[in-house]
């Protein structure tokens, strides 16, 4: 049986965005996350935390989420944690490119609070399995 998803790291700069997800993760799902606003935040916090999953904001004011998996896979252990990508951007075109830079999957915003963490932890065994 595979190991459960404990361990999110967590990219986005905006405070209420951010707070529901923490609510979400956190209080719904049982989740240890760590949450970064910033692209460096998340680079420098990323071997100490050493997470399951990454899910990263796409926008963000100055390395967005694409930049800042190029930085966290070019860490010694960065190579194989799987990403998902959240953005306000819902055009297939846009969505298709995270998932051709490997993503898992593309989360829209606005995301369902109550099954946020459902959906990572399937996302996450999904990729196990």
């Amino acid at each position: 049986m595979s190991r459960e998803l404990k361990k999110v790291l967590y990219l986005e700069d905006d405070p209420h965005i951010s707070e529901i997800a923490m609510m979400s993760l956190q209080d719904i799902a049982g989740l240890d996350v760590l949450h970064c606003s910033a692209g460096k935040e998340a680079i420098a916090a990323f071997e100490d935390f050493g997470p399951d999953i990454l899910l990263f904001d796409v926008m963000l004011p100055d390395m967005d989420g694409v930049e800042t998996l190029a930085g966290v896979r070019a860490l010694e252990n960065g190579t194989k944690t799987p990403v998902v990508f959240m953005t306000a951007k819902a055009q297939t075109h846009e969505q298709q490119q995270y998932l051709d830079l490997g993503a898992l999957s593309v989360i829209v915003k606005p995301f369902d609070a109550f099954t946020l963490g459902d959906q990572l932890r399937s996302l996450w065994q999904s990729k196990r399995a």
